[in-house]
């Protein structure tokens, strides 16, 4: 007999997050970085460099190029990215376009956490205890509470805000986890809406170039649903089957097997590792070992083996990849679920904490946000203003009504939460979660309005490509061997130019040769090529590159 679970619950703390406020929590972290920006280096400019070949019709749709490299696995969001950009890049632009589905995708991903909270929350090993009198929370209320609680708990993890907004096969994998997590969890109390969930999460996690990945968490799941007490649990074990084959079948099609090992070969990489995990899985890394503890008789109870087994499959993914912040990722939704089950628990002292850290952070991180963008607009402060020019030499600020008045709306709607939270509102199961998700989405929204213009200067390639454009005829075709793919497809799109990154300067007919060079590394280039200029990215002076001309002598 299972021992009796820590959670005490009233009905006034299972009290839901109201609708509003959760959906403009929502609309605040997934729209900001939507518009009004280029696609940034290095992932971000790859997997779209990919999306616009195939909308241009370069390559095969099984094998996209940038320069004629050779995509890797991940083809499904690839597909999705150019169907997009078809349909609607000649009314909103490409970029816009490839971001819209993936901005569906990390939506999708919240949806499915919310309600991958609420079906295990309602199970009877995670209800809690009766009163003697009554009183006590009623089962939906408080699966809906805690749900609420799993999705702030996502929206405040720090590891998800840049990855999670990138046009990256990895947000298609995220989903992938997130339709599988929510297969397990809602199959008691759902007939063909987890068999279909699972029929299609590890083919999407497989097509989007995790299949590995992907047929660990169908047998994990397997074995999981093997030993239910839930009759319908048991019969979702065909499906995943069937799961695990499409799977297989989509990973040997699209050519996505593969295993990226990489070890640790000093102390360093331990500790730089050990940091990344803190700060990328905060705030939900100490919430869910605590619940861990708090719920250690329950660990073979679905409400925690199912998130626990899943998050486990992605932890060690991320560690057998060298610490991979791609794969960590994929721990993040199951991480959240179980962050929210420590809720019920959480004593009064350690929410205060919380809070409080949440309020000193974010306010002095949004402070922060606005000083530097008063001294881009005005100047003043001298010293901010002086650093600015020195990270983004070249850089011109813009100002823009519609971003000034959407960031004053953020920072007021911060202003009074922090009030709200610090008043009595005591008794939410979600109260202690709302600063930190709300911090991020605030610091987000800045960022996204008010620094943009000078983010986007200094993410994009953009400037790097002007700036070589001026020595390379309209139109002309770029030998460019060893050069990065974000950058490739950087001088594809918005150079306009063809770029053979498969020749060297000796087999290709192109009249023009790119060379990637650094401070340090300058590599030598054969006879019969005349230096034209080097060329520096603004804000990153590593990065450079040498344009060659191809001298009439050696001219075939």
């Amino acid at each position: 007999m299972n021992s009796p679970n820590p959670a005490l619950v009233t009905e006034r703390a299972a009290t839901r997050l109201p609708r509003v406020a959760l959906l403009l929590l929502c609309a605040a972290y997934l729209l900001p970085g939507l518009f009004g920006r280029d696609p940034w280096k290095s992932a971000d400019i790859t997997a779209f460099g990919y999306m616009m070949s195939l909308a241009k019709g370069h390559g095969s749709w099984l094998m996209p190029t940038i320069g004629g490299l050779p995509a890797d696995g991940a083809l499904l969001p690839y597909w999705v990215g150019a169907g997009f950009i078809e349909l609607l890049g000649p009314w909103i632009g490409a970029p816009l376009a490839a971001r819209i589905p993936f901005a569906l995708l990390l939506g999708i991903v919240m949806m499915l956490t919310w309600y991958s909270t609420f079906h295990l929350a309602r199970t009877e090993a995670a209800q809690p205890l009766p009163f003697a009198f009554g009183g006590e929370a009623k089962p939906v209320d408080y699966a809906r509470a805690l749900a609420d609680g799993a999705l702030l708990a996502l929206i405040a993890s720090l590891g998800l805000l840049q990855l999670g907004h990138e046009t990256t096969p990895e947000l298609g994998q995220l989903a992938g986890v997130a339709l599988f997590l929510y297969a397990m969890a809602a199959a008691p109390f759902r007939s063909w809406e987890p068999r279909v969930a699972a029929l299609c999460s590890l083919p999407v996690m497989a097509a989007s170039g995790a299949p590995t990945i992907a047929i660990t968490l169908g047998v994990a799941g397997i074995v999981l649903c093997r030993r239910s007490s839930y009759e319908s649990v048991r019969r979702l074990v065909v499906w995943l089957v069937v799961a695990l084959v499409l799977a297989a079948l989509a990973a040997t099609v699209f050519g996505a097997w593969g295993l990226r090992l990489k070890g640790y070969d000093r102390l360093g990489s331990i500790g730089s590792l050990l940091r990344q995990f803190l700060w990328f899985l905060w705030p939900t890394w100490p919430l869910a070992l605590w619940t861990l503890w708090r719920w250690r008789k329950h660990l073979l109870n679905r409400h925690i083996s199912v998130p626990l087994s899943s998050a486990l499959v992605a932890l060690v993914a991320c560690l057998s990849m060298g610490g991979s912040d791609r794969a960590l990722m994929l721990a993040l939704p199951p991480l959240a679920v179980l962050a929210a089950f420590i809720l019920p628990t959480l004593q009064r002292s350690t929410a205060a904490a919380l809070d409080w850290f949440s309020v000193f952070f974010f306010t002095i991180s949004a402070l922060f946000v606005w000083v530097m963008y008063l001294a881009m607009q005005t100047g003043w402060p001298a010293k901010q203003a002086a650093n600015i020019a020195k990270l983004a030499p070249g850089f011109t600020p813009s100002f823009s009504w519609i971003a000034l008045v959407l960031a004053l709306l953020g920072t007021a709607a911060w202003l009074w939460l922090v009030q709200w939270r610090t008043g009595r509102n005591r008794h939410p199961l979600w109260k202690s979660l709302v600063l930190p998700a709300s911090g991020v989405a605030l610091c987000w929204l800045l960022a996204m309005t008010l620094w943009l213009p000078a983010l986007d200067y200094a993410r994009s390639y953009q400037p790097l490509v002007s700036r070589v454009s001026q020595h390379v005829p309209p139109g002309a075709c770029i030998i460019a061997p060893g050069m990065n793919r974000g950058l490739i497809a950087a001088v594809e799109y918005f150079g306009g130019f063809d770029v053979d990154a498969v020749n060297n300067e000796q087999s290709s007919d192109c009249e023009v040769l790119f060379v990637s060079e650094t401070r340090t590394d300058r590599p030598a280039v054969s006879a019969g090529w005349t230096l034209v200029a080097r060329e520096v990215r603004p804000t990153d002076r590593d990065t450079i590159v040498a344009v060659y001309r191809r001298t009439r002598l050696a001219a075939r």
